[in-house]
């Protein structure tokens, strides 16, 4: 006879009592005098007039990109939940040769800076002066290097020049501090300075007194870094891949440290490659004097990963997701991510501007290519990252002022190591009443099990009661990563649990409350109420049930007619919406003809929302682009070109862009195969040298004029704005020209589709040359046979076009 099995035992968990609170007034942090939401550091959260503050930065380098797109990425941005805009400013794009400074066109500082104000972005600039952003000497010009054997220190051959930058930086952003209402909320000094605290001190005063001002003053704070006391704010990082660690070396392990939770904030992998190799992690006293005084805030959560050429890490939407949620998990008070948006390095008026061999540096970058796989591509395309990172800031713009002064409490049974991908990695942020529950089942490269059998139980010491969740154990599936609300108030109604995750609420234009949330693939939606908050309750699709003090909801299926509708004891009316896991990452919220609307997009495309042109725009691929909206508008949007047909879609109603004319053809931007034509074979390929560190270095110039494949693909004779070519190809590295001019390079890293804005192109033909990967090459290529040769060959051209729809009031 089989003896019985024990019962699975829950995850348990106790928020501690008594909770201290931050200090506060102990850092020399201050705003301006008289603004009217003055920003605050304390020891564990960032206020603004008063109340928790939760910012989310994204880093856009304005240098890299068209200036006459900045103002529609920004808003995409914005309308991907980013509050804060940061931004390298960097030297040498603007001043490679000596006394020429220029701040036109796409170096227009200002300019960005203000279109930033002009949307309600705060807007961080990132002086350096080194700065690192894979870009020649660190955004240090040539000429400066020449000027001193002593750079990033106090010679003062070095601050000389460093003086006059700093001072026409200032001179560019006077008038967009906070004390004259500018957008301006923190200046990064330097970048990955880890051991010269007496010069980060130098360049914040020369700062200052050139004139530039903000509320908080920041350094990047990884590698065991030494600051000056109570100077700098320190902001963490944490990426899932790295470029800058060696070909054969594997996942590195800062990288996987970061899908675990901890209260570890260093991340001693950044930039490692440009410290020596005893420099790890630092003093772990001084680590803990800066936990104990600082919050736990981020600039460089890894939106992507950039490709150098030696190692080619491919980081997927998942990756970046689950990182993101871990850290809020963590603890983090401010999300950070770097890059936000990709872009593409500017030509140089004398060398080349990338980070190189030639200049010193340990890894070979792309001269051009800076996408860095990041959620808003090098072209401004929509990337599935983008839509995983929009739905955590959904729930942070709603719940970030609950979350941010909640403490992080790991259980007590949590992994043993980096190595353990048995045990459950899960955590609560919490105040003694309520809280968030965070789990994380994902990683790159090693997948993590399913884990059947789970509940939780945590309990809460301000109100001497548990919580035991779900009703019955659910498996947390292989790859889920997930948010759940503990005793969460919405309007007069208590949510005691929710197997989904908090997206956002929104008024549905008949006096009700909406709570959005996002059902987890695999995990049944369960939604438990305090039944002393709840006088009626209407679920048409799911079971009700009543256990002790509370009201199940069971049976869901999730979707946009899942919406469970309650009468709360105060007298508020409140909603419960569970979408579906995808429809939820096509969910954004913003400000649409006259109210606060929820607006579902299309997967791969998106929504921005422009209030000073009084419209949203639409962005899509589709012959028919179609977008739902709660509440509707009492008249259906207009658009010129097409007619807007709406439909009921659950609670939403559904908006279909069709023709003007009577055949009801499609609307789309526009898409179709190219041809294209081989000129020439590649040839046997080039030989594999070697630079700093004993690194492959990428094929010099010549090898394109002798050894690569060539290919012709002719371009349709008028793309359409926003058209984008997609190139199929293998090999080592591309280059496209546009007669004999270099528009675009890639160094494959297993993404077969390489993306080419045409925008950028301007031309008829694009002339593509293709270098094979050599076998034996010390590489490291995502899905490479072993060491095997990876053949020169473009298969495929197509360009599809994402135009962008102006909708404006019926």
């Amino acid at each position: 006879m089989t003896p019985p099995q024990p019962l699975p035992q829950p995850h348990r968990l106790r928020l501690p009592a008594g909770r201290v609170p931050p200090l506060r007034g102990h850092l020399p942090f201050a705003d301006a005098p008289g603004v009217p939401d003055p920003i605050e550091v304390t020891s564990r959260l960032l206020t603004r007039g008063g109340r928790p503050w939760f910012p989310v930065s994204g880093e856009f380098h304005y240098s890299r990109y068209p200036a006459g797109e900045w103002e529609e990425e920004l808003l995409k941005m914005k309308a991907g939940g980013v509050t804060v805009v940061a931004a390298y400013v960097i030297w040498i794009h603007h001043e490679e040769t000596e006394g020429r400074i220029r701040f036109d066109g796409d170096r227009d500082l200002r300019r960005f800076a203000e279109l930033c104000a002009r949307h309600g972005l705060d807007f961080v600039p990132r002086i350096g002066p080194w700065v690192h952003a894979e870009v020649r000497n660190g955004g240090l010009p040539d000429w400066v290097l020449a000027r001193t054997d002593a750079p990033r220190t106090d010679d003062p051959a070095y601050l000389a020049p460093v003086r006059a930058w700093f001072t026409a930086v200032a001179g560019q952003l006077h008038g967009l501090g906070r004390a004259d209402g500018g957008p301006i909320v923190a200046i990064q000094i330097e970048n990955e300075l880890y051991d010269q605290p007496g010069h980060l001190l130098s360049l914040k005063r020369m700062a200052q007194d050139a004139g530039l001002s903000a509320p908080l003053w920041t350094s990047t704070a990884w590698g065991g870094v030494q600051l000056p006391p109570d100077e700098l704010l320190p902001l963490y990082g944490g990426y899932p891949e790295a470029f800058w660690t060696e070909a054969d070396g594997g996942w590195p392990d800062t990288c996987r440290k970061h899908f675990f939770f901890t209260h570890q904030r260093d991340d001693e992998g950044i930039g490692a490659d440009l410290r020596p190799t005893t420099v790890r992690g630092g003093d772990p006293a001084d680590q803990a004097g800066l936990a104990a005084r600082f919050p736990w805030a981020t600039c460089e959560l890894g939106g992507g990963m950039a490709v150098a050429y030696h190692r080619r890490p491919r980081v997927e939407a998942a990756d970046i997701g689950a990182l993101g949620l871990t850290k809020i998990g963590c603890g983090s008070v401010w999300q950070g991510y770097y890059m936000f948006h990709g872009g593409t390095n500017p030509p140089g008026d004398l060398t080349p501007l990338q980070e190189s061999h030639a200049t010193g540096y340990p890894n070979d970058l792309p001269v051009l290519t800076y996408d860095f796989q990041a959620p808003l591509g090098e072209y401004g395309q929509y990337r599935p990252s983008y839509d995983e990172l929009r739905l955590q800031h959904l729930l942070l713009a709603d719940f970030g002022r609950l979350i941010a002064p909640m403490d992080p409490v790991l259980p007590e049974r949590r992994p043993t190591g980096q190595d353990d991908r048995e045990t459950l990695r899960w955590a609560v942020r919490g105040d003694g009443r309520s809280g968030f529950l965070f789990v994380n089942n994902h990683q790159p490269h090693e997948p993590l099990p399913d884990h059947p059998d789970t509940s939780f139980e945590v309990e809460f010491p301000d109100t001497g009661t548990a919580l035991s969740l779900p009703s019955a154990p659910v498996t947390i599936p292989q790859g889920a990563y997930l948010c759940w609300p503990l005793r969460l108030e919405i309007a007069g109604l208590r949510l005691d649990w929710a197997t989904a995750q908090p997206v956002c609420t929104v008024d549905d234009g008949r006096g009700r409350t909406v709570l959005v949330l996002a059902a987890t693939d695999g995990i049944a939606p369960e939604l438990a109420l305090d039944i002393g908050t709840v006088t009626t309750l209407s679920a048409p699709s799911g079971e009700v049930t009543t256990s002790g003090d509370r009201i199940l909801v069971t049976g869901l299926r999730p979707g946009t007619d899942a919406l469970v509708e309650v009468d709360a004891a105060d007298g508020s009316r409140v909603g419960l919406l569970v979408l579906d896991a995808a429809t939820a990452r096509t969910a954004y919220r913003g400000p649409a003809w006259g109210a606060e609307r929820l607006v579902l997009a299309e997967s791969g495309g998106g929504v921005v929302f422009d209030g000073h042109a009084d419209e949203v725009r639409v962005h899509s691929s589709a012959p028919e682009p179609s977008f739902a909206v709660l509440p509707a508008p009492e008249r259906a949007p207009v658009v010129a070109g097409a007619v807007v047909k709406e439909a009921t879609d659950g609670v939403f109603v559904r908006y279909t862009l069709v023709a003007e004319d009577d055949g009801g053809r499609g609307v789309g931007g526009g898409s179709g195969v190219l041809p294209v034509r081989l000129v020439r074979p590649a040839g046997v390929a080039p030989p594999v040298t070697t630079g700093v560190l004993g690194r492959a270095s990428a094929p010099a110039d010549m090898w394109f004029d002798t050894v690569a494949a060539e290919y012709v693909v002719a371009l349709p004779d008028d793309p359409p704005p926003g058209a984008v070519l997609h190139v199929h190809w293998t090999g080592d590295v591309a280059r496209a020209y546009a007669g004999d001019r270099l528009v675009a390079d890639q160094f494959y890293s297993g993404r077969t589709t390489w993306d080419i804005g045409l925008d950028r192109v301007r031309a008829g033909v694009l002339r593509f040359r293709v270098l094979p990967l050599p076998a034996g090459a010390p590489v490291y290529v995502p899905g490479r046979a072993g060491d095997s040769e990876i053949p020169a060959a473009i298969t495929r051209a197509e360009y599809t076009t994402t135009r962008p729809w102006p909708l404006r009031p019926g």
